[in-house]
This record gives structure tokens, C-alpha cells and sequence, in this order.
């Protein structure tokens, strides 16, 4: 049990709530049970009942509260908003839900397990749930307009929130909530996210490393600010082929890619089926020179020009010396699904001129949230669209690790894991923590090659024994989050439960690809094994739909 025994030395100055002794309650729903904890800092919104739906199938309260209230040096108002969720049938056990994107906004405490279905949530298995703002309003500012999520950038306190501290302040606030309403304590506590709230989970394993019993991180933004520069680099890359973005590279020139490299690649693994399971195999197989036109080839191929800048983007952002600034990128089929496109080339929302979420999200991100100092981007999509344009790679990968006056932690210190290039978990490890993470090998915003790079130093640095409390598996064709042709539907949670809870070492994870995915064309469903990394699954025989007619080896 994890709960309020989070080290105060590990959460430093971010934690000034002083958490008062726990009175038992029976499951009032009123803001009298929780006014009585006596949170000096906690300012109660609403405290209702909710009776059950067909989308949220339990009756629970529902707390809506600010912690932290605060007036920021940019003179806008902060507070770490939350909600809190407490079923009815409660199962003794509390998730720490971890936004993503920007975060800014209270997304419903309901818990999404990242498996695939939307209605198999945390709150829906009688968890109870808590999900904040990071510490700050994406409505703040509206008008800094498509930069307003990341204004907030202006204020050192709301950095370090955004980061970490938010995560610190609430924890222990929401457990001791959770005890007071139920009157115990919570048996089990987890931690879930992807993007930007996988690097949450990571963070916290490495910030609050005896505050959860298991963490859950899907494509995890570890090395956000750096990722960041990517953003840049890609925007100017794509602008020497095309003063619009998504004429860069058309639909059918990705899928002159991507079919290059499923070719090339996809019977690595002993089945041509779409899936390149073999991605290590892939990289030294692939070769993206050949996709370029001959003179006067008919065949299926790209202007030179394009495949550089297609093999510049993979390659990763680097200085004017040459020096790698974040990751290279794996060749994966997935390239070209819709959800690789609308990242990095062509978005959906005509009032941004469809300009893509590299640009909408990303930009104003690296402007004010991850350069010290923050540099002001623009209140319209083509200002932040300029500032990408004009970014100075060498300048900027000064930035994120640089402080100033008034901003004593740079964007590297406060966004990564600490120690990110040579990770060590030991304390998360000796508190009995357990870990789990899976990544998209086409995720198109962070390069699934730098999450398996972190996972292999966590490895090294535990005597290649990290498998004792954490796990890793790629996922093939998979962009960020659910999409292109991949496996994409699974129950890792379940896995880190039954670890957690019953000592049962995960192993493989049985994906589904749904009926109407790429992959499945006439079959329907199509199964296959997720492996722990660095293992390979590897068709043996039998029927090739099937996950058992495969081997991770």
C-alpha cells in the first residue's frame, strides 16, 4: 500500500499542503466530508452525486476542488484543478489519472486504461479516480489564441506544475480525500497516461518513487522539450519542398513509403502480414534510397528531393556541429495512416487553416513552455507557423537546457525524468513499485527508438535485470495512440494488476486488431502477442489470424 506514504523528501518545495489526521466518513457525498479534512489549501467547487449511465455504468460522487490558488508573476490566476471520482462500490484501489497534450483542462476522472475501449475505465471497474489541470487554465489567455494552452509558460511556478508539481501537490491531497470518504485507506495505488501523461508516470517513478504501487505509461513524451525541436525541424524540412505544409508530401507519397517498407521488411519475422514486427531487422534492411525515381522510371517511386527530406526527418534534429539534439525515427508501415499525417503535415481544423498539430500544439509549446526565456509565438496558426519556420536549431537546443532570471529550472529539468539519459528507478524499485510501458513504433510526435534507447540504459544501469519491476513493448504500425495498422487494442492494466497485486510477472500481451482496421481486410480479427523488449514475435505455424500461432523470441 502506496497511500500518503509519498516521500516529502523526494516532493520538495512542490508539496506545502499539510495533510491533517483522516476522520472516518460513510460515503457522504456533500463538501461537509471533505471540508472536514481541514486542506487548508483546498478549495471546494462542487460536491455532487452521479447516478450511473450506459457510459459510466457505477453511481459515484464527484468532486470538482482547486488546490493551490495562487496569482502567477504573469498576473494570471493558477490552481491545481481537480476531479475527483468515488464509486460507489468502491474496490479499495485509486487511479492517478495522467492528462496529456498541453493538459490545462480537467479531463472527466473516469480513468481510461488505454486498451482500446473507451468505456473500460478505471471508474467503470470501481476505481476510484482523480484527474487535474497540471496546475493551469487552457482558457486563460484567450487571447494569445491557438497559443493560449501554453501561455502559462510565462510563469515559473506553472512550468514546474505542468512538470512535476502538480502531480506532488495533488497526490497525497486525493488519497487523503479518498480515505476520508471511505473511511480506509486505499489498498492499491496506480498511475495511467499516455503522451504527455506517460511522461508523468515516468516522472513520478522517478520524483515519488514510494507513491504508486504500479504505473502505466503509453508513448510517453520522456524527452518532451526535446521533441519539441523536431517540430521545427520538420516544419523547415517540409517548407524547402512546399510553401504549404501538406503538399509536402502527399497521401500517395507516404503510401509509396510506407509500401516500400513493408516490402522490404514485413517477412522479416516469418509472415507477410502487414506487420513489421522485426523493427531492429527493419532499420539495417531498409534502405529509403531506393524509393527514389530513376530517370524516367514508371514504377512507384519519390522525386530525390523528397526522399532526402523524408530521410532528414528520421534521421532527428541535429546542430549546425552535427551534434544529435533528440532521436533518430524507425521505418515502420504506419507512416502512412491518417494519424501520422495529421501530426506532422495536415490537420482537421479548417479555423487553424488545417495547419498540423506539430504546429498548433508543438510550436507554442517550444515558445513559451520549453525555451528559457520564453519567447512569445504568435496568437494565429501562420505566426506559430513563422516562428517554426524562422527557429534556430542551434539556439533552441541551448534553450531547453538554459535558465534565466526569475526561472531557476530549465524546461529539461522540469519536464524529463531525472537523470533521463541515464535513468536509475532503484528506489522506485526497492519501494515495490511496478512498471509498464508500450509505444507505437509509427508514432509520428515522439520516436519510439528514444523510449527503447531509455529503457535499454534503465536496463544497463540495473544489471540487466530491470525486468524485476518494469516492462516495455513496441507495438507495429502503431501511431500515437490508437491507429494505422496495428494490434492497437490490449489490457496492459490488467497485466500491472495482477503483477502488483499477485506477484504474476507479465509476459506477452495479446493485441487485437478490430474488424475494419488495415490489417484485417476480409479475416475480421486478427490477434498477435505483444513482447517484452528486446523480443520479437515470430510466427511458428498454424493460423496466421491467431496470436498463439506466434512466438516471442
Amino acid at each position: 500500500m502506496k497511500a500518503l506514504q509519498t516521500s516529502m523528501a523526494t516532493l520538495g518545495a512542490a508539496v506545502t499542503t499539510v495533510i491533517a489526521s483522516t476522520a472516518g466518513f460513510a460515503q457522504t457525498c456533500e463538501p461537509e466530508t471533505f471540508q472536514a479534512l481541514g486542506i487548508d489549501t483546498l478549495s471546494l467547487i462542487s460536491v455532487e452525486p452521479v447516478a450511473a449511465t450506459d457510459e459510466i455504468p457505477v453511481d459515484h460522487c464527484r468532486v470538482l476542488a482547486d488546490l493551490d490558488q495562487r496569482t502567477g508573476i504573469d498576473g494570471v490566476e493558477y490552481a491545481v484543478g481537480f476531479e475527483l471520482r468515488l464509486p460507489e462500490g468502491w474496490n479499495g484501489r485509486f487511479v492517478h489519472q495522467f492528462n496529456g497534450g498541453n493538459d490545462g483542462r480537467i479531463v472527466p476522472a473516469v480513468g481510461n486504461l488505454l486498451g482500446g475501449s473507451d468505456r473500460d475505465t478505471a471508474l467503470s471497474r470501481n476505481y476510484a479516480v482523480v484527474s487535474s489541470n497540471a496546475g493551469h487554465r487552457i482558457d486563460a489567455t484567450p487571447e494569445a489564441g491557438v497559443s493560449a494552452s501554453a501561455t502559462f509558460g510565462l510563469d515559473p511556478e506553472a512550468r514546474q506544475d505542468y512538470g512535476y508539481g502538480a502531480v506532488a501537490k495533488l497526490h497525497p491531497v486525493a488519497l487523503q480525500m479518498v480515505e476520508g470518504y471511505y473511511g480506509s485507506a486505499s489498498e492499491y495505488v496506480y498511475g495511467v497516461g499516455s503522451s504527455n501523461g506517460g511522461r508523468h508516470a515516468l516522472v513520478a517513478a522517478a520524483r515519488m518513487p514510494d507513491a504508486f504501487d504500479g504505473l502505466l505509461a503509453g508513448y510517453p513524451g520522456l524527452n518532451l522539450p526535446r521533441a519539441a525541436i523536431q517540430h521545427a525541424w520538420d516544419v523547415q524540412a517540409f517548407l524547402s519542398l512546399s510553401s504549404s505544409l501538406p503538399e509536402a508530401l502527399s497521401e500517395a507519397d507516404l503510401k509509396v513509403v510506407a509500401d516500400a517498407v513493408t516490402a522490404a521488411c514485413d517477412g522479416l519475422d516469418g509472415l507477410e502480414d502487414g506487420i513489421i514486427a522485426d523493427v531492429d531487422a527493419c532499420q539495417a534492411s531498409f534502405d529509403i534510397g531506393t524509393v527514389a525515381c530513376e530517370s524516367g522510371s514508371s514504377n512507384a517511386c519519390l522525386p530525390a528531393e523528397k526522399v532526402e527530406v523524408l530521410r532528414k526527418i528520421h534521421q532527428g534534429p541535429v546542430t549546425s556541429d552535427g551534434e544529435a539534439v533528440y532521436s533518430s525515427w524507425p521505418w515502420d508501415a504506419g507512416i502512412a495512416a491518417p494519424g501520422w499525417r495529421a501530426w506532422k503535415l495536415e490537420g482537421s481544423n479548417e479555423a487553424d487553416r488545417f495547419m498540423p498539430r506539430i504546429v498548433v500544439l508543438g510550436g507554442p509549446s517550444l515558445g513559451y513552455v520549453f525555451s528559457t526565456p520564453p519567447v512569445e509565438v504568435g496568437a494565429t496558426a501562420d505566426d506559430v507557423l513563422a516562428f517554426l519556420r524562422g527557429f534556430d536549431i542551434d539556439q533552441g537546443a541551448e534553450a531547453i537546457f538554459a535558465t534565466a532570471e526569475g526561472f531557476d529550472e530549465a524546461a529539461m529539468t522540469f519536464m524529463t525524468p531525472p537523470d533521463v539519459d541515464d535513468p536509475d528507478l532503484r528506489a522506485f524499485q526497492e519501494a515495490g513499485g511496478r512498471l509498464m510501458m508500450f509505444h507505437g513504433l509509427s508514432d509520428p510526435v515522439f520516436s519510439e527508438t528514444d523510449t527503447a534507447t531509455w529503457y535499454s540504459a534503465l536496463d544497463n544501469n540495473h544489471g540487466g535485470e530491470a525486468s524485476a519491476f518494469s516492462r516495455y513493448y513496441r507495438v507495429p504500425g502503431m501511431v500515437h495512440g490508437r491507429g494505422g495498422p496495428a494490434t492497437d487494442h490490449f489490457d496492459m492494466f490488467s497485466a500491472l494488476v495482477a503483477w502488483v497485486e499477485e506477484g504474476e510477472e507479465p509476459a506477452e500481451i495479446v493485441a487485437t486488431a478490430p474488424a475494419g482496421n488495415p490489417l484485417t481486410g476480409e479475416h475480421g480479427e486478427m490477434t498477435r502477442p505483444l513482447c517484452p523488449y528486446p523480443v520479437v514475435a515470430r510466427y511458428k505455424d498454424g493460423d496466421p489470424q491467431h496470436h498463439g500461432s506466434f512466438t516471442c523470441d
